[in-house]
């Protein structure tokens, strides 16, 4: 279990991460260089009996006897000269023992050559010449006593009588063999060490590296804890990931802050306006119920009206800010502003007048579409004098509605305040007119919704950013295709 909770650490899977890699790559490494030392200190013992193996065969070349041969040192360089019948014709030295050449035996024969004939072998080198090396092999000799290992050389060699023998010259290997085992040792040694440096350096670098990540997590407890949301988590200035994701982060608690403060506003601004309507209706009731000559029954239908329409704005907002999707029906704009705009209601005072291109088509939920345009036209009918126009083109792969009154317009400093929620610009106007501010907070939401905006500028006919000549609402959504 501990082990596990070692693991799930990201600075300890990092650290052993690191030098199982590098253990990895030094053993390769290290079998490498082992490797090659012993077969570079192999070429050159090769060398070295070659060197030998020549230096004897050129006095037999020459017609030096074999007795009186100067042959090196046995332990340095043992040599056995043999003929081809593989009798010894020479040997080094206090040689006592040899393996490896083929040929065991040390002592010479008395008369070299007596059982041979005179004729040459077709590749047996010209007489007084020295063949190419042929052979090499590893073997071992044992010189006045001490046994060791040897690289032995083969050269053939034929003498002043015309008959071929072979000088047998080696060079000995405990040089190598030293080499290879102190080196070997150091990488032992050496290993452990390095890995122990290795995972102690990866450690510290990966624990500073995420220190910024476990004070972003500290800050983050914190701020669970005591769900101040207004808290921010601390950003290095490092540029790199740690401090794009403690940006990310920062800008996550803000939307998260803003949604939080925006849910408030939207419980206590709800709170509020359902106290008005439900506080009147309770009290026509109560009246009614004690006078029931005195019962406004046309002012408490309202009133419920009003209150049904609120809780209807209410929940569909809810159901935006819940992150509903839209559904995917395939909606001709034109014709959904046509039925909206014919469908009058009573007490209307102002004709709408639709022109709406052919074909402008897309693909959305056509109730939440509906309920946009009809909030667009409840506020135009609102504040427009004598004429309310709408709009419909597709403009540049976007579908264009345009619902443009003649009333007073918004001030620039509040037309992008008119789209909160319970934002009604008109203080003084009364509850029934002005409405409960969500329709075109609702509006807006729906347009988002799919992809689009709502935003409002001067009518056309006014002057510049000038409201005074009426207000216009533009929707933008994507067409189809």
């Amino acid at each position: 279990m501990k082990g596990r909770r070692f693991l799930s650490s990201v600075r300890a899977r990092a650290t052993l991460g690191a030098t199982v890699v590098v253990a990895v790559a030094l053993v390769a490494a290290g079998i490498a260089v082992l490797l090659s030392l012993r077969d570079n200190l192999a070429d050159r013992a090769d060398a070295q009996a070659d060197s030998a193996g020549r230096q004897v065969g050129a006095q037999i070349a020459r017609g030096t006897p074999y007795p009186r041969l100067r042959l090196p040192d046995g332990s340095d360089h043992p040599v056995q000269v043999v003929d081809r019948d593989g009798r010894v014709l020479a040997v080094s030295e206090d040689l006592e023992r040899i393996s490896g050449t083929g040929v065991p035996g040390v002592t010479p024969v008395e008369e070299p050559g007596a059982d041979r004939d005179n004729e040459s072998d077709a590749d047996d080198p010209e007489t007084g010449e020295l063949g190419d090396i042929t052979w090499h092999s590893s073997g071992r000799a044992t010189v006045d006593g001490d046994e060791a290992a040897y690289r032995f050389a083969e050269v053939e060699v034929t003498d002043s009588r015309g008959e071929t023998v072979l000088v047998y010259a080696g060079a000995p290997l405990e040089t190598q063999q030293d080499a290879v085992r102190i080196a070997a040792t150091v990488m032992l040694i050496g290993l452990p060490v390095l890995l122990l440096v290795v995972g102690g350096v990866t450690w510290l670098v990966t624990r500073r590296a995420l220190r910024p990540v476990e004070d972003i997590r500290r800050e983050m407890a914190a701020i669970t804890a005591s769900e101040d949301l207004s808290r921010r988590v601390p950003e290095p200035d490092t540029g790199d990931e740690v401090a794009s994701l403690a940006r990310t982060t920062n800008r996550t608690l803000a939307a998260l802050e803003a949604s939080v403060d925006r849910q408030r506003r939207f419980v206590a601004d709800a709170s509020h306006e359902l106290r008005s309507p439900i506080a009147s209706l309770r009290t026509q009731l109560e009246v009614g119920a004690a006078h029931p000559e005195l019962l406004d029954v046309p002012g408490a239908v309202e009133d419920t009206v009003r209150l049904q329409q609120l809780a209807t704005d209410l929940l569909l907002l809810a159901r935006l800010d819940a992150g509903e999707r839209p559904g995917r029906t395939r909606i001709d704009l034109g014709e959904l502003v046509r039925a909206e705009a014919g469908g009058r209601r009573s007490g209307d005072r102002i004709e709408v007048l639709v022109e709406a291109e052919e074909g402008v088509e897309l693909t959305g939920s056509r109730g939440q579409l509906a309920r946009l345009v009809t909030n667009l036209l409840d506020n135009a009918r609102r504040h427009a004098r004598s004429r309310i126009t709408v709009t419909v083109r597709a403009e540049g792969g976007r579908a264009l509605l345009a619902v443009t009154d003649d009333g007073e317009g918004v001030p620039v400093a509040e037309r992008e305040r008119i789209f909160e929620r319970f934002v009604r610009l008109d203080d003084a106007r009364s509850r029934d007119e002005g409405g409960a501010g969500l329709g075109l907070a609702i509006a807006r939401d729906v347009a988002r919704r799919h992809g689009g905006d709502l935003t409002v500028t001067a009518a056309p006919e006014g002057a510049g950013d000038d409201p005074s000549r009426g207000a216009r609402f533009e929707l933008w959504l994507p067409l189809d295709g």
